[in-house]
């Protein structure tokens, strides 16, 4: 099953992380919140910060879709671009530092994980799939980059535990484009080997190192790790996703269906099981993404003679 995200605010589940670090921040007596992303962060985190009145700057990439630096803007944050994405960081850090802005992303390089207050937020994540479903789930995918997700999805599960509400935790399961997670998992483990990152049509996920909090889910929850790196089978798998069940899913999201897929051939999902794909935002944010995969849209003649020989045969029968 699917828990669809993209009907938060923003449209994605970076609004459970923003609610909860920009209130922390606005509470804490801050004036600015910062924030390094490639989109979804950066709009959930603009859009909280303006509902707070805090100033908000965003420090993005110069590749991300249109749409994303659109909807960044739109919610009133100062958007800057780089070309290279560890620049991002090595200037948010500075200005932390000079300026006091709070970060509401992490600021370092490698990435160790975002605003510690924000990774809490994910915890409404466990505590709905519970009081959805009656009972924790079996096994959770979620597309993962720096893993504040998945830490926040196994504290809620921990919590559910402690209260003593439910019995267990779901195993939880990581995919990325290129494997970062599924490469950190192999031994030495004291090793995180940084990948070769390329264009990925899951761009919000292509993270070229694994994070410790990451690993330390998947790992404590008897979890796994899955790549998938060809765009082809992501947009064949998006368009699948919305004309058969009406779910138009960025192309991270679609990730989730393919690890699942996957996992079940290598029967290391069972068919018995309760499993429950996160689809994190909604394809409307790269929506040319989308487009090269689609036929141009015919202009007919208004007669239904011309109507009739531009649709498929069956659509008439």
């Amino acid at each position: 099953m699917l828990k669809d995200e993209t009907r938060n605010p923003t449209w994605s589940y970076k609004d459970r992380l923003a609610a909860v670090a920009v209130t922390k921040a606005a509470a804490s007596g801050a004036s600015t919140v910062v924030v390094s992303s490639t989109g979804n962060h950066g709009a959930a985190v603009a859009a909280y910060a303006a509902a707070a009145g805090l100033r908000c700057v965003v420090l993005t990439v110069s590749s991300v879709p249109r749409e994303m630096k659109i909807l960044m803007q739109a919610y009133g944050a100062s958007v800057v671009a780089y070309e290279k994405g560890p620049d991002r960081w090595s200037v948010m850090r500075e200005a932390v530092d000079q300026f006091g802005w709070t970060p509401i992303s992490g600021p370092m390089s490698p990435p160790i994980g975002s605003n510690p207050f924000g990774i809490e937020g994910y915890k409404t994540i466990a505590y709905e799939l519970w009081r959805q479903l009656g009972e924790p789930p079996d096994v959770v995918v979620a597309p993962t980059a720096h893993g504040d997700g998945l830490a926040g999805i196994r504290r809620g599960f921990a919590d559910l535990i402690a209260l003593g509400l439910a019995s267990r935790t779901p195993r939880l399961v990581a995919v990325d484009p290129f494997g970062a997670y599924a490469r950190a998992l192999q031994p030495p483990r004291e090793s995180l080997p940084p990948i070769v990152k390329k264009p990925s049509m899951a761009f919000s996920v292509a993270t070229t190192t694994a994070t410790y909090q990451g690993l330390d889910a998947i790992r404590a929850t008897d979890g796994t790790a899955v790549a998938e790196p060809s765009d082809d089978a992501i947009a064949r798998m998006q368009l699948e996703l919305a004309s058969a069940e009406g779910l138009y899913a960025e192309g991270a999201s679609v990730l989730a269906v393919l690890a699942a897929k996957q996992l079940a051939e290598r029967s290391w999902i069972d068919p018995d099981e309760r499993v429950v794909l996160l689809s994190t935002s909604t394809g409307l944010k790269d929506p040319n993404a989308s487009a090269v995969h689609l036929p141009d849209l015919p202009v007919l003649e208004p007669t239904l003679a011309a109507l009739a020989a531009a649709l498929p045969a069956r659509m008439l029968q």
